[in-house]
């Protein structure tokens, strides 16, 4: 098994980028689908921001190093990851925030539409709970109606009453991918609007937003884009719609101009006009280093590489004879980079993994989740994590007290 490994790795075209971001040694990473690794290159560029920008321009920077435009220039650089054009995208704020400001833009174009009334928010159980806990506070203001449908009834789902389908891309507990194709075209068939959540997708697999003639999409900084814990998100808004969507958190840098500091707010054209507070100008910094490498890489090989990554570490669970439920779709072209198998103590195998130095995550009530981000991840990771999981099932290990205590962030 371990010899099979390492001959893969020896003929992965990808291998040399694992160079390209710094490692803990002895550590098998497996949660870049929560949060990537750190590209060694972020460091330096940081230090340049601080040292340079920051501590030697000061507040000419704003100017002088362009950092007014950097959420227009990280967005244009994530556009082609996502099958979007560079004036749809724009990085900023957080993927909630994001989810707010579209979903409401949402509900007030089909209110420019002429259909008021249209106040749904489609969805279904077992989304992230941020995206249902968006739709449920604008329904505490009487803006909207939450509903959610079952997944292979979501197309049927959609009725007059209506405005926004909002679905993540690929599901963050199972990996499953919605057919982004079909769904947005079931959706517009009916009058409703498509807003995507990729936080799973972007930077992980393909993506084709304008192929598919999506509406809407946020996604998330931190994971695939390697951005860093707390990195801004980015926001897709397609180009025909953007002269009439109408955002509600209209802060002073998505007005036209807000150096003119006008009493009354008139909105930036474009994408710009998603933008509300100061950009920060660290956290942007940081995410453009991971996007630059990213979009180096490839998508398109990032996402073979993942399959075969996935597809080798179920074999090494077989050959071991290991038996874990199989929550992710068994097919690698119909989930995203990761798989998640149900075990009712997940958490402490989780935790027990962890003190081995193979990093996973758990998803409550029972998930024990594994990500494979192909930039840095080898064939020999796949094997050594397969290895330590048998070990600590046959084991026991996880019985352990210290491993059945929650931590906060699970």
């Amino acid at each position: 098994m371990l010899e099979r490994a390492r001959t893969l790795d020896a003929g992965d075209p990808l291998a040399r980028y694992r160079e390209r971001f710094d490692l803990p040694e002895g550590v098998v990473y497996l949660d870049g689908n929560s949060l990537g690794a750190l590209p060694s290159a972020t460091p330096q560029r940081l230090a340049e921001v601080m040292r340079g920008e920051w501590g030697e321009g000061l507040i000419r920077s704003w100017n002088s190093a362009d950092w007014i435009d950097l959420p227009h220039r990280v967005g244009a650089k994530i556009a082609p990851l996502i099958g979007a054009s560079a004036g749809e995208v724009i990085a900023c704020d957080s993927t909630s925030v994001n989810l707010f400001k579209l979903i409401a833009a949402a509900l007030a174009l089909q209110k420019q539409r002429g259909h008021p009334g249209r106040k749904t928010i489609l969805s279904e159980p077992g989304n992230f709970p941020t995206d249902l806990y968006m739709i449920e506070g604008l329904e505490r203001q009487g803006l909207a109606l939450r509903r959610l449908a079952a997944r292979d009834t979501m197309a049927d789902a959609i009725d007059d009453d209506v405005a926004l389908l909002m679905l993540t891309h690929v599901h963050y507990k199972t990996g499953a991918i919605f057919d982004m194709a079909a769904l947005t075209a079931a959706a517009h068939a009916k009058g409703a609007l498509v807003l995507w959540d990729l936080s799973h997708s972007g930077g992980a697999l393909p993506v084709h937003l304008n192929s598919c003639n999506a509406d809407f999409a946020v996604g998330c900084g931190y994971k695939y884009l390697n951005g860093g814990p707390g990195a801004p998100a980015y926001l897709f808004v397609a180009d025909r719609l953007q002269q009439a969507v109408d955002q509600p958190l209209t802060g002073w840098m998505g007005h036209a101009a807000p150096f003119a500091f006008s009493d009354d707010y008139t909105a930036a054209p474009g994408i710009g006009r998603m933008l509300c507070g100061t950009p920060p100008i660290l956290g942007l910094s940081a995410l453009e280093v991971g996007v630059d490498l990213i979009a180096e890489i490839g998508v398109g090989r990032l996402y073979a590489k993942s399959q075969q990554l996935s597809e080798f570490f179920r074999q090494c669970l077989s050959e071991l004879g290991i038996e874990l439920e199989l929550v992710s779709p068994t097919k690698p072209a119909h989930r995203g980079s990761q798989l998640s198998f149900r075990h009712p103590e997940g958490y402490a195998i989780c935790q027990a993994l962890i003190a081995r130095g193979v990093i996973g995550d758990f998803r409550d009530p029972d998930i024990l989740r594994f990500g494979f981000a192909p930039a840095y991840l080898r064939f020999e990771d796949m094997a050594e994590a397969a290895r330590h999981l048998s070990e600590v099932l046959a084991s026991d290990e996880w019985q352990r007290e210290e491993f059945r205590d929650r931590a906060a962030v699970t």
